[in-house]
C-alpha cells in the first residue's frame, strides 16, 4: 500500500481539519462563525427514541443555484477549503452533535448533544460522484474512511460511528460536491439496537453467527447483483427501498473497516463503485440514494461489516416517498418485487476500471502538526 500522510489542522474557529495527500506550505482557513446554538437530545417518551434538536441546520450552505466550483464551500478556494488538496475531513460547522456539547436549558426529559459530526470530502473534483471516482481516488477514500473509523471507535463515549453519504437534493443533500459524512453517537439508535438484539437471540437460539447465516442465504439467491469474492453483492430479501442493494462482508470476523484486508479492501471498492454506475445506468445520471456503512457496534463478535444503498427512485421518473403509514407506523411500502430490482441491476453493463493493490493507501501522520493561520 501506498503512504497517505495525514495533516492535523487546527482551524481558527476550532475545528478539526485532516488534510491526506500533499499539503503546499501553511494553510491558510478563513475565520467562519461557528456556533452550536441550542442543540440538544429530546426523548419521545411514547416511544422511548432520543430526537437530535439542531436549529443551527437551517442555515447551512446551498450551492444548488449556482452548481460550480466558484459557489461551492468544499472547492479549493472555497470558504471551508481554500486551499489545493486530495482528500479532506473537517468538522462541520453546523452539527448536531459535538464532543463537547453547551448544557440543556429546555425543561422536560433532555440530553446534551454528545458525539462528533465530520463532513468527508472524496476529491477536489467539483463535477464528479462516488462512482466516477479514479481507482486512486477511491483507494485513497477506503483510507480515510478507515483512519476516521478507527479514531472515532476509539472514544469509550462513542456508541455507534456510522459513516454515510447522501446523494442528490432529493436525499437531502445542500452540496453537490461528492462528499459524504460520518457521525459518533453516544448512545445507539433503535434500528442498529433492534439488529444487535437479532445477533444476540440468533447465537442463543441456533448457537451460531445470524451474519454467516444471511451471508449464506443470499449468496445463493437470485437476489445477486454482481460476483464478489470478499462480498455479497445483492438486494435484500425484504428491501424497504425499490433496488436497495447491500454489499455485506463474507468473513466472519470481518466486521469493521479496519478489519477488512488487502484483498478485501479492492473487492469493497469495486463492489460499492458498481452499485453506483449500476443505479447511474438504471436511473439516469445522478441518481439520489443513500449509503449507510453498518460496522459492528461494541461487543458484537457476529457482525458482518454492510454498506447499504437506498436509492430513491422507483422508476427513471418516479420518486420513492416515505410516504404516511411508512413514516408512521415503520410499516414500508416497496413496489417492486426484490428479485425482478436484482435482475434489472444485474443485467446493467458498466464501464469498471480495475482496482488493484497499488491503488491502495495506509495512513500515515505528518511529522509536524500544522497549524492553520487566518489570512
Amino acid at each position: 500500500m501506498k503512504p497517505l500522510v495525514r495533516h492535523d489542522l487546527a482551524h481558527p474557529d476550532g475545528r478539526r481539519v485532516f488534510v491526506y495527500g500533499s499539503l503546499a506550505g501553511e494553510p491558510e482557513l478563513v475565520p467562519s462563525e461557528t456556533s452550536t446554538g441550542d442543540i440538544h437530545c429530546r426523548l419521545d417518551i411514547l416511544t422511548g427514541d432520543w430526537v437530535a434538536i439542531s436549529p443551527k441546520r437551517n442555515v447551512r450552505p446551498l450551492d444548488r443555484e449556482r452548481d460550480d466550483e466558484r459557489a461551492c464551500p468544499i472547492c479549493p478556494g472555497g470558504v471551508e477549503l481554500p486551499f489545493a488538496y486530495e482528500a479532506v475531513v473537517f468538522e462541520n460547522r453546523y452539527p448536531s452533535l459535538v464532543a463537547d456539547p453547551p448544557p440543556v436549558e429546555a425543561a422536560g426529559p433532555v440530553r446534551t448533544a454528545l458525539g462528533r459530526c465530520e463532513v468527508v470530502v472524496y476529491t477536489q473534483r467539483h463535477a464528479a460522484s462516488f462512482g466516477e471516482l479514479t481507482p486512486v481516488e477511491l483507494g485513497r477514500l477506503l483510507a480515510v474512511w478507515i483512519d476516521r473509523s478507527l479514531e472515532l471507535w476509539a472514544v469509550d463515549r462513542h456508541e455507534l460511528v456510522l459513516l454515510f453519504e447522501n446523494r442528490g437534493a432529493e436525499a437531502g443533500a445542500t452540496l453537490s460536491h461528492p462528499h459524504g459524512q460520518i457521525y459518533a453517537l453516544d448512545h445507539v439508535p433503535p434500528l442498529p439496537s433492534a439488529k444487535i438484539d437479532a445477533h444476540r437471540r440468533h447465537r442463543k437460539r441456533v448457537g451460531g453467527c445470524l451474519g454467516c447465516e444471511v451471508v449464506a442465504r443470499e449468496s445463493g439467491s437470485e437476489r445477486i447483483v454482481a460476483e464478489n469474492r470478499s462480498f455479497v453483492v445483492g438486494v435484500p430479501f425484504a428491501p424497504r427501498w425499490p433496488y436497495e442493494v447491500h454489499v455485506r462482508g463474507r468473513r466472519h470476523g470481518l466486521g469493521r473497516l479496519a478489519d477488512l484486508e488487502e484483498h478485501e479492501q479492492i473487492d469493497l471498492l469495486a463492489a460499492l463503485r458498481g452499485v453506483a454506475l449500476r443505479y447511474d445506468a438504471l436511473h439516469g445520471a445522478g441518481t439520489p440514494y443513500l449509503l449507510v456503512t453498518q460496522e459492528a457496534p461494541r461487543g458484537q463478535p457476529d457482525w458482518h461489516v454492510a454498506f447499504e444503498f437506498y436509492p430513491l427512485r422507483r422508476t427513471r421518473t418516479a420518486s420513492k416517498i416515505r410516504a404516511s403509514v411508512e413514516t408512521a407506523t415503520g410499516l414500508f411500502l416497496n413496489d417492486v418485487l426484490p428479485e425482478e430490482a436484482a435482475a434489472a441491476l444485474r443485467a446493467l453493463a458498466v464501464d469498471e476500471p480495475p482496482i488493484g493493490g497499488e491503488h491502495l493507501h495506509r495512513v500515515e501522520r505528518a511529522v509536524r502538526e500544522h497549524q492553520a493561520v487566518a489570512p
